[in-house]
């Protein structure tokens, strides 16, 4: 056997990622549902790119403009984290699967869709109680406490080097008022 060591997975770029929402249902077991998602996956094809886009704009993942790599920020692990340790079947496209299977049923009328959307809304009612009783905020900040030096690293030494400028920028400003006001009198 050869010893080595092994190398983390690459990070998804936009298009990767586009991939995969469209592939997502290869990660079902249950046949029923992977045939019920498969060819769909997450999203529509027109959707994808905006879901993405979304995510980056409200600061869940960074993309880098150059690379097209993608990364999650601290804020989007923290909501992960917290979907994860309280509602980790959102996290499941099983779940995609069913609510499109439900979809379908409701169109060939098997159901009616107020008793779908009376399922979805037993769900989210469930669901929702389920995390008010968890009572994990204090696991969860300590979590959080413990990632955040690494992105504040990472921001740090960007925005610091902006700050330092701005700084210097503003004292030559006030350096210069003085000279002038000095000239004046």
């Amino acid at each position: 056997m050869k010893e080595g060591e092994t190398s983390p997975p690459k990070r998804y770029t936009s298009g990767s990622m586009i991939l995969a929402m469209e592939n997502a249902g290869q990660l079902i077991e249950d046949e029923e549902l992977r045939e019920q998602i498969k060819g769909s996956g997450i999203g529509t094809s027109a959707t994808r790119a905006e879901i993405l886009k979304k995510l980056v704009f409200i600061k869940y993942l960074a993309l880098n403009k150059k690379t097209q790599v993608i990364t999650p920020t601290q804020l989007g692990e923290m909501i992960y984290d917290v979907v994860h340790q309280s509602i980790r079947p959102l996290l499941n496209p099983e779940l995609t699967a069913s609510w499109e299977k439900g979809l379908t049923y409701v169109a060939e009328g098997s159901i009616t869709s107020e008793e779908y959307m009376g399922k979805l809304e037993n769900f989210v009612t469930r669901h929702t109680v389920n995390v008010k009783q968890m009572r994990n905020q204090f696991q969860l900040k300590s979590s959080f406490d413990a990632s955040a030096p690494y992105y504040k690293k990472a921001s740090s030494t960007r925005s610091g080097a902006g700050k330092s400028t701005s700084s210097r920028s503003s004292s030559a400003k006030s350096s210069l008022n003085r000279k002038k006001t000095a000239q004046n009198t």
